[in-house]
Parts: structure tokens; C-alpha cells; sequence
């Protein structure tokens, strides 16, 4: 389904239509969003009527856009059918070499053209796709490793340096493709078998593997941040990874309705859209809110190997990007870079972000510095498969503290520490459902027993919901910081530093950031007689966790850090040391 494209107007009697009458019109029985209800997993859920049952259907709906270009990543281009190509190539590699279905291919690599290529070639196989965080240190990805048993690991030459020595430790792991690099002792090439991005073009037709694929069956396997240095692995499956294609154009949708303006009709000689892809796709807000959407629908992808304003301007302007965005940290840059002039942004229709904390004033100063643009933002998870909420328009004009009403096919409720629903107003425990979330944790018994109630996933988010549904996060319940979109679970850095042997007390707190929202700082108490300065901490730190992990002050503390009654740790008074 192709995304109107929305520009903001001003209609003096906003809103022409009520959220809910809105939001009725689109999903009633033969409308484009229309939805119903089935059970999943033995729940009742909500789906979309018109949305893809699976992600081999996003592949095959994405090929059919032709000699499009797809994907651009510097000086490479690979058009929708070079791209179908390649993954065709590979994932009948997989298959020969002994592939079945709900095996873990491990992908870890940066944003290369190769990473699409192979997420889909597994998902095209009937395997599990695992995207590990390509900003892991060694251990981290060993611990993706061995917890998700990978058969088969597609990598770029940095991640397998960081890994290399550890395969002795991975029984499972039959074979390792390494992407842009020549093959290293007990691995492959991947440009052997797929050739370079220009030559994709020319692979044989292919033809889709001969594997059965169910909406329900398990499909991807991301990495949260664990809260004591062990990720948990969240399944989701093949219908919640496809949902997400209905998301932003039904959002946009509602925005017109909202206005009393009607919705336009997909135009397929319109310009094609062009996304800036900015954000890692190991993350699901680049995975599924970016490519899958993108593929889906005929956008172009421009790839950024890593965020870099200067870089990201040339892009925009070059490709005529229509979108970008993906954290705060990244909407208050291009503010930046539109008031230096020095580029022109002036093809931005929507700047979108989420992922962390966002200041009502931001929504403010992008509708100021880009007229023509739509800011946007939403919330999720990556037990959501991306995309719960999105809030576009006037409607985030007028609540800029609110992440957004759920969409359709999701419900939330806030819950009191009793598990009893609070009213309209009332600050809770934020639960989710839908078609979106999880089926569970890879090999977790005791986290979904923790977390699902009844096909209710509690988030650990203290939110509010409004009279008309719209959510507000208002804090954390999990011990957890967001720096520019990364999650940092405190008990994660506070249990490195635990492993310094000067070090006896330590905490870990977020100290506010202006565009990343926060960066984490630690207090630590060091033992008598003990050395050891702030820059030593960082860099034992750093030596054992990813960078945007290590904290950015470290203050040393004479003493044992303060406590209450129950021995929990004063973190608001620590915070105030800052």
C-alpha cells in the first residue's frame, strides 16, 4: 500500500472528526485499513484484512517493483530485481547447505546492501534471521552466539575479528559468510557466491525456496539489553514482522480524516519516495519500520554505514530524500544543518524518530525550520516488532508529550502494581497486545512468565493513557537509560564495574543530554587502600562492553553510596552529584 503524502495544513476547525470516528472509517469492513479479529496463540487479536500474512510475501510484493532502484549505499545501486536476485542466490545456498526451517542464521555486519540480502535469504529459507548489534564487543556477541545455537553466521570482516577465536565454542555453527572481504581460514566469501552489489543484476531469475511459511511461525530473533549482561532473544513471527507495513500509511491516513480533508489515492506515477536510512538495521525500527516498510511499498533506501550530519545532508540533497530521522539525537542535527544552509533538505516530507525521550519544543522548532515536512514519532519495542503507537499532524501539534494512540490492531492498558486497570488520567504500568508482539523468549521460560499475562506484554513503562487513547511515557519501571536511542540497562555497566577489583560500591545513572536525551554516569566507592582514577574505570569498561555503554563521567565516592531502609541504592540523590 503506498503512504499518502501528508503536508501540514491549518484547518481552524480541527479536528474535523473525532480519533475514534476517524479511526472507524478507515478499518470498517472493505476499507483499505480494514480489520478483524482471529486468535493467536489461543488469544483473541485484532489483524489487518489487506496486510501481507508473511515476510516471503514482503519479498515477493518488493520484487515486483523491478528495475526501481532499491537500494543505494554510497557509490553501489542495486534495483528491486538485482536485490530479488541476489536473495534468491543466497537463500538456495542456504537451503543446499543444509538449511531447514527454524534454524538461527546469525547476521552481524553494519549497514551494507548485503544486510537486507541476507535477512531475507534466511527468512526466504525458513530459517530464524538473528540480527546481533554490530556495536557488541567480543563477548557480547559470543553470548548471541552460543544462546541463539546459529547455524550459520553472515558477517562483515570487523565482527568476525571480534568473534574468530570463539568459534571452537559454537557446536552448532556450521558456516560463516564473511560480506566485502576475502575468505578467512574456516569461512566463505559472501561476493563469491552473490557477487558485488553492481554485478546482482546478472545472477540467474531464481526461484522462491520450496519451504512452507506460516503467519505464525517463528521468523526473527533480536537482542534486547539484558539487565545483568545476558540479551534476552525476543521471537517474533512472520505476521507481526509483515503488520508493520500498514502503520505509516494508515497514520498518515488518519491525519487527513482529522483535518476533513479525504484521504488521496495512491498514485503509482508519483515520484518514488527515497529514505534515508540512518539507523542500524539490527535494530527493529530499521529492520521493519525502514526496510521492510520501504521494500514493500517501492521506497528507495539511501545506507549510511554510521550517522554522520555532513554526510547525511549530502545524501538528502543528492537522492531527494523524502524521509529521515530515527532518534531525537538525529531530528536535532538536521535542525542544525538546515540553519547552516549549506545543503538543500528542501525534499523532507517526514522527519520521524522514536526510540527515546523526545522534548515537546522539538516538534515546534522541525514545523518552524521545515514547513513542508511532517514531523513524526511513535513508540515500540522490540517486543513489539517495531511500530505500537505513531502520532503524525496536528495531533502531535497539540500533544507533544504523548507518543501516540496504539494503532488499530493494538490494545493498551495501564496497570496498577495489584495488576487492576487504572481510569483515563492515572500513571500505570504501561501492557501491551496485539499481532505485533512477541510470541516469547528464545529458551526463556522464566522471562515469559515474568512478562506475558494472558497475551498481555507488560512493557516496564510507567505511562498514561488519555479519555481518547493517546499514551504518554512518563517514566521507567526497568532500570534502564535510552542515549540516542540505545537502551542501557544500569545493572549491565554497574555489574563491569562490580568486576574491577578496586571498585566495591557502584551505580549507574542517566545524566540528562540536550539531543540524546541522556548518557549514563556512574558512582562508584573504591576500597581502602585501592587506586583507581575515573579514565582507568572507563577504559575497563569500555574493554568489556559496547562504546555507547561506557559512562561518559565516572565520580569516585569515599564511602559506601547511600541507601534506603531496604538497601536499594539512592539513585536521585546520585543524580544530583551531576
Amino acid at each position: 500500500m503506498t503512504e499518502p503524502t501528508t503536508v501540514p495544513t491549518t484547518v481552524p476547525s480541527w479536528p474535523a472528526l473525532s480519533l475514534a470516528e476517524a479511526t472507524a472509517r478507515l478499518t470498517a469492513p472493505g476499507a483499505p485499513f480494514a480489520i478483524a479479529e482471529i486468535p493467536i496463540r489461543g488469544v483473541p487479536n485484532r489483524i489487518w484484512v489487506n496486510a501481507p500474512l508473511t515476510l516471503r510475501d514482503i519479498f515477493v510484493a518488493g520484487r515486483a517493483h523491478g528495475d526501481k532502484t532499491f537500494l543505494v549505499y554510497e557509490d553501489d545501486r542495486a534495483s528491486f530485481e538485482a536485490f530479488g536476485r541476489a536473495t534468491l542466490a543466497l537463500a538456495a545456498d542456504l537451503v543446499r547447505g543444509g538449511v531447514r526451517p527454524g534454524d538461527r542464521v546469525v547476521i552481524a555486519m553494519r549497514n551494507l546492501p548485503e544486510w537486507p540480502v541476507a535477512f531475507f535469504a534466511a527468512i526466504l529459507a525458513g530459517a530464524i534471521a538473528t540480527p546481533l548489534n554490530a556495536w557488541w564487543t567480543g563477548p557480547e556477541l559470543d553470548h548471541g552466539f552460543t544462546d541463539s545455537g546459529a547455524r550459520v553466521a553472515i558477517v562483515d570482516e570487523e565482527r568476525w575479528a571480534r568473534i574468530a577465536d570463539r568459534r571452537a565454542g559454537y557446536p552448532a555453527l556450521e558456516r560463516v559468510l564473511i560480506a566485502r572481504a576475502p575468505a578467512a581460514p574456516g569461512t566463505e566469501s559472501l561476493t563469491d557466491l552473490i557477487g558485488p552489489v553492481p554485478a546482482w543484476g546478472g545472477l540467474p531469475e531464481g526461484r522462491l525456496p520450496d519451504v512452507a511459511i506460516g503467519p505464525e511461525d517463528a521468523a526473527t530473533l533480536f537482542y534486547t539489553s539484558g539487565t545483568t549482561g545476558r540479551s534476552k532473544g525476543a521471537v517474533s513471527t512472520q505476521r507481526a514482522g509483515a503488520s508493520g507495513v500498514m502503520a505509516h500509511p494508515f497514520s498518515a491516513a488518519r491525519a487527513f480524516l482529522r483535518r476533513g480533508e479525504p484521504v488521496p489515492a495512491p498514485d503509482p506515477t508519483a515520484p518514488q519516495k527515497a529514505a534515508l536510512l540512518s539507523i542500524p538495521l539490527f535494530h527493529v525500527t530499521g529492520c521493519f519500520a525502514t526496510l521492510v516498510t520501504n521494500l514493500h511499498r517501492g521506497g528507495r533506501l539511501v545506507m549510511m554505514r554510521r550517522w554522520d550530519l555532513a554526510r547525511a545532508m549530502a545524501l538528502i540533497e543528492r537522492e531527494r530524500c523524502t524521509s529521515a530521522g530515527g532518534v531525537p539525537t538525529i531530528a536535532f542535527q538536521l535542525l542544525d544543518g538546515m540553519a547552516a544552509g549549506t545543503h538543500d533538505l528542501s525534499s523532507l516530507e517526514t522527519i520521524s524518530y522514536g526510540g527515546a525521550p523526545a522534548p515537546a519544543e522539538l516538534v515546534r522548532r522541525l514545523r518552524t525550520a521545515f514547513p513542508a515536512a511532517q514531523p513524526a514519532t511513535g513508540w515500540g519495542m522490540t517486543e513489539t516488532t517495531a511500530t505500537f503507537t505513531h502520532h503524525q499532524g496536528e495531533d502531535y501539534v497539540h500533544r507533544p508529550d504523548s507518543c501516540g494512540p496504539p494503532l488499530p490492531i493494538c490494545e493498551a492498558k495501564v496497570m496498577d502494581p495489584e495488576e487492576t486497570p487504572l481510569p483515563p488520567g492515572e500513571v500505570g504500568e504501561l501492557w501491551v497486545k496485539g499481532p505485533i508482539v512477541i510470541a516469547g523468549y528464545w529458551n526463556r521460560p522464566d522471562a515469559d512468565a515474568t512478562v506475558f499475562r494472558g497475551g498481555w506484554l507488560r512493557t516496564g513503562d510507567l505511562a498514561r493513557i488519555d479519555e481518547e487513547g493517546f499514551i504518554t511515557i512518563v517514566d521507567r519501571a526497568k532500570d534502564m537509560l535510552i542515549r540516542g536511542g540505545e537502551n542501557i540497562y544500569c545493572g549491565e555497566v554497574e555489574s563491569v564495574l562490580y568486576e574491577h577489583p578496586a571498585v566495591v560500591d557502584a551505580a549507574v545513572v542517566g545524566i540528562p543530554h540536550p539531543t540524546l536525551g541522556e548518557e549514563p554516569g556512574a558512582v562508584v566507592a573504591i576500597a581502602r587502600g585501592a587506586e583507581a582514577g575515573e579514565e582507568a574505570l572507563r577504559a575497563f569498561v569500555a574493554g568489556r562492553l559496547a562504546a555507547f555503554k561506557v559512562p561518559v563521567r565516572i565520580l569516585l565516592h569515599d564511602e559506601i553510596l547511600p541507601r534506603n531502609p531496604n538497601g536499594k541504592i539512592l539513585k536521585s540523590e546520585l543524580k544530583k552529584l551531576f
